[in-house]
C-alpha cells in the first residue's frame, strides 16, 4: 500500500547503454549497470524444449559462459524485447535496490521520441507484473531541465545509442522540434576500437588471459582459449575496455580536427588489463570530433559503410540550430541562452567549451549563446536523478 511521503519513490532510467535506478531526491543513482542482457539457450531434458536463461548486471555479464550471446532490448532507440526489459527491471528491484515494488511509487524516465504504444506497454508491465501503487512517466529532457531549475531549455542528451536534442518549453517537450543523430557513445567507442586495431593494437578481453606471478613483482600473461565464446560477448568485453580508454584520454578539440595539425601532438599512455601499455595520440581528439563532424567516420578503417547507414547525420551545432529554428520565434532567444548538456557522452572533457564556441560562430548574431553543464562529471552523467 502506498505510504505517502514516508515511502520514497523509485526512479528508473533505462537507457540504450546503461540502466540507472535509485531513490527520488538523492544526488546519484544507487545502481548503475549495463542495459544489455546475456542469453544462453538451455534445453530441458524432461520435455525436450529449449528456453533462454538471461543474465543481467555487470557481475553476471563479467563471467564468461559458453555460447552466451550479449543482446540489447533496443532497436533504433525503441524497445523491441520486453522480456529483456522485464529482466532488467527485476534485477534493479530485487538485486540492486532490494525493495518490493508493491511498496513504492515509480518514476520512469522515457526518451523524448517514445510512442504512445510504448508508453502503454510500459505501464501495463509495471502495473500487472510488479503491482506498483503509482506510476509516472516523464520525458528525459523535461527531467534534465527541471533538475537545472529551468522550465524552458534546449537539452542535448548524449546517450550510448544516439544523441537527442529536445527543446523544452514550460515543462513540455516540443515534439516537432526534436532532433536526433545515431552518433552516440557506443559508436565513438567502436570507432576508437577500429582505429586502434588498424594501428596494430589488439585489445584482449579480460576472460582471454590470466596473469601469474613468476617471481616477486614480475607477472607473466598467459593466453587462454575458449572456442565456445560468442562473437557478441567478445565484442562486449572489448568495448568495456575501449570505453574506459575513451573516458580516460579523449577530449573534444578546441578547433575542428585536422590530420596535419594533430599528427605531432604528445602521446598519452594507457595500461591495458593484460599489462600492455599503449600510446594514444591524435585519436584522443579525432574520435570526440566525430560529434561535430560525422564525415570523420569515413577516415577510420572498418567504419567506411557508416554513411550508407546514416547518410543524413549532422554535427551537434547544426542539430541544435535546426531544432531551435523549428520552435516559435519568441522562445528562440531563451533556448539559445539555456542549452543543457546531459548524458554520459556529454561528460567528455572540453565538450561544453567546443559546443559553445561553434554555436557562437554559427548562430544569429543577436543570439546570446550559453551552454550549461555541471562541473561534476558524475552529476552531468546522472543529471536528473
Amino acid at each position: 500500500m502506498y505510504g505517502g511521503d514516508e515511502v520514497s519513490a523509485i526512479v528508473i532510467d533505462l537507457g540504450s547503454h546503461t540502466c540507472k535506478a535509485g531513490y527520488a531526491g538523492e544526488d546519484a543513482p544507487k545502481a548503475v549497470f549495463p542495459s544489455v542482457v546475456g542469453s544462453t539457450d538451455q534445453t530441458d531434458v524432461d520435455d525436450a524444449t529449449s528456453k533462454c536463461k538471461l543474465y543481467v548486471g555487470s557481475q553476471a555479464l563479467g563471467f564468461r559462459r559458453d555460447h552466451m550471446e550479449v543482446l540489447s532490448p533496443f532497436k533504433d532507440g525503441i524497445v523491441s524485447d520486453w522480456d529483456m526489459v522485464d529482466s532488467i527491471w527485476n534485477h534493479a528491484f530485487k538485486e540492486c535496490l532490494l525493495i518490493d515494488p508493491k511498496e513504492h511509487p515509480m518514476l520512469l524516465a522515457e526518451p523524448s521520441s517514445n510512442s504512445q504504444q510504448q508508453r502503454e506497454r510500459t505501464a501495463e508491465l509495471i502495473f500487472e507484473k510488479y503491482n506498483v501503487p503509482a506510476l509516472f512517466l516523464a520525458k528525459n529532457a523535461v527531467l534534465t531541465s527541471f533538475a537545472s531549475g529551468r522550465a524552458t531549455s534546449l537539452v542535448v542528451d548524449g546517450g550510448g545509442g544516439s544523441t537527442i536534442i529536445a527543446p523544452v518549453h514550460d515543462g513540455y517537450v516540443l515534439q516537432k522540434a526534436v532532433a536526433s543523430s545515431p552518433i552516440g557513445g557506443e559508436l565513438l567507442t567502436d570507432c576508437l576500437l577500429k582505429s586502434l586495431e588498424s594501428k596494430g593494437v589488439m585489445i584482449k578481453p579480460r576472460y582471454s588471459f590470466k596473469r601469474k606471478e613468476i617471481q616477486l613483482g614480475v607477472c607473466q600473461t598467459v593466453d587462454l582459449d575458449f572456442p565456445s565464446t560468442t562473437e557478441s560477448y567478445r565484442l562486449y568485453s572489448q568495448r568495456v575496455i575501449a570505453s574506459d580508454i575513451k573516458e580516460c584520454v579523449c577530449r573534444a578539440p578546441d578547433t575542428p580536427y585536422d590530420e596535419s595539425s594533430y599528427s605531432n601532438i604528445p602521446m598519452t599512455p594507457y595500461e591495458l588489463p593484460d599489462g600492455q601499455t599503449i600510446e594514444i595520440g591524435a585519436d584522443r581528439f579525432k574520435i570526440p570530433d566525430i560529434l561535430f563532424n560525422p564525415s570523420l567516420i569515413q577516415t577510420i578503417p572498418g567504419m567506411e559503410n557508416f554513411v550508407e547507414i546514416a547518410p543524413n547525420a549532422r554535427g551537434l551545432p547544426q542539430m541544435a540550430i535546426e531544432s531551435i529554428n523549428k520552435c516559435e520565434v519568441d522562445i528562440r532567444r531563451e533556448l539559445y541562452s539555456s542549452i543543457l548538456l546531459a548524458g554520459g557522452t556529454a561528460s567528455m572533457q572540453q565538450l561544453k567549451e567546443r559546443l559553445e564556441k561553434d554555436l557562437l560562430e554559427e548562430s544569429p548574431q543577436a543570439a546570446r549563446v550559453k551552454v550549461l553543464a555541471s562541473g561534476n562529471a558524475t552529476e552531468r552523467r546522472f543529471r536528473f536523478d
